[in-house]
């Protein structure tokens, strides 16, 4: 009887010690779950698939499932899983209203910071990056992946040579520029309108241009949305669609992929309206995307424009891009923040000096991109210039009835069902009764 217990045992042991070291059990290996809709798949050499190959070299205990969604789904789903306890274990969301309205799933971070780089952790970072991934009351809910600049737009110089135009300076200009491109057949500045966050992005810039404080006191609500400013603002959001500065039908088109393919890929539109992460163009792969920039003769140029005709050029706006969360659920921070940790580091390095997906979120970054054409190199340093010095403020309108009330005076200035004075009036009706 002993000698059959024995044996019975050794066949456990074995079985134990082939199923350990068989391939792809995973014994001691945690599985981390890591949901975004940016970085992007965008095929087997996004970036994202890079940097979960090097982590995980790296850290053979930790094997990261990535679950992709589409921006225009992304919140809505996001929100259902998290809801249902079937969560991620790090999660990746918007700046702003998105941020907030999801604090109850969001872990804070401040220890696990202080951790892993000291009682001045937040040094490691731009303080307007530490401002959008913190609460009033400065605890921290997220690590921030890389910054954006909006309110550009870019220009294909070829095209623009072609109908004898030259990249606009002005509104004016800009008017002027649009009507001889239709006069010749040809698209307008093109716009994605049937995107609420682009509109809100271009319109910013415009009353940023028109007037700073005026814009960020009333947001803040300092200061009313019914000044000549604002209105003025909403003035030239509404002309750039009836005057023809906007293509026909933009309410209708996305700007992804509708309107960035018509400039990417095809090369078939001579501007459009994107922000500093349209950078990546220079450094996609596909076949359409590098012979469009990186071309023999290939000549872009990323610019910004006087709205108001006061003499001086429009500022951008600033946001972290990406925010990466952890799941107050999930079953190993200690292995989910070892991930964000290494996103925002070794990670914001590939996708920023290998892909341009953002500009950098940490000080200490350098920013030296590789494999960078003549063109690109040129472009790159306006981007960066623009950032050092012409920033208005923050993207984000970071109540989440203002942004709705805003949002949706621009769709109806748009489709001419409102008029600029009434949009600032009802916006401020809003604004009136927000929360801050």
């Amino acid at each position: 009887m002993k000698r059959v217990a024995m044996f019975l045992l050794s066949i456990v042991i074995c079985a134990a010690f082939i199923a350990g070291c068989s391939a792809g059990t995973g014994k001691g290996v945690t599985t981390v779950t890591f949901m975004t809709w940016n970085p992007a798949d965008v095929g087997p050499n996004s970036p994202i698939f890079k940097i979960i190959e090097s982590f995980e070299k790296e850290n053979p205990d930790i094997k990261i499932k990535y679950v992709f969604e589409g921006a225009g789904d992304y919140q809505n789903h996001l929100r259902v899983k998290l809801m249902g306890n079937s969560g991620p274990d790090v999660f990746g969301i918007s700046t702003g209203t998105d941020f907030d309205t999801t604090r109850a799933f969001e872990e804070e971070l401040t220890s696990y910071c202080v951790k892993a780089w000291g009682q001045d952790w937040q040094n490691k970072f731009f303080s307007s990056c530490i401002e959008d991934i913190s609460d009033e009351n400065g605890c921290i809910y997220g690590l921030p992946l890389g910054q954006t600049y909006a309110g550009y737009m870019w220009a294909d110089i070829n095209m623009l040579k072609e109908y004898g135009c030259e990249v606009p300076t002005s509104y004016e200009e800009m008017l002027e520029t649009c009507n001889k491109l239709r006069e010749n057949g040809s698209y307008p500045l093109a716009i994605g309108a049937k995107d609420a966050w682009l509109n809100q992005d271009m319109w910013m810039s415009i009353a940023a241009d028109c007037g700073r404080d005026a814009l960020y006191d009333a947001i803040e609500g300092k200061a009313s949305f019914e000044t000549e400013p604002i209105i003025e603002s909403f003035r030239i959001w509404q002309e750039s669609f009836s005057n023809g500065v906007f293509q026909d039908k933009a309410i209708k088109m996305t700007l992804y992929d509708d309107v960035n393919d018509m400039f990417q890929l095809k090369g078939s539109i001579p501007m459009f309206a994107n922000g500093s992460w349209a950078m990546n163009m220079y450094t996609r792969t596909d076949e359409m995307t590098y012979a469009n920039f990186n071309g023999e003769g290939a000549n872009h140029e990323v610019f910004l424009i006087d709205w108001n005709s006061d003499g001086a050029v429009a500022p951008v706006t600033a946001a972290t891009d990406v925010i990466l969360c952890m799941n107050p659920e999930s079953k190993d921070k200690e292995a989910a923040f070892r991930w964000m940790n290494y996103l925002v580091n070794k990670g914001q390095e590939i996708l920023v000096n290998q892909y341009l997906e953002y500009m950098p979120s940490r000080t200490d970054m350098e920013l030296n991109v590789q494999g960078l054409n003549e063109d690109g190199q040129k472009n790159l340093e306006y981007i960066v210039e623009n950032g050092k010095t012409n920033v208005a403020g923050s993207r984000i309108i970071p109540y989440e009835d203002l942004y709705i009330a805003v949002r949706d005076a621009l769709e109806d200035l748009a489709k001419d069902e409102i008029t600029p004075e009434a949009a600032a009036a009802r916006v401020q009706k809003v604004s009136r009764n927000t929360l801050r």
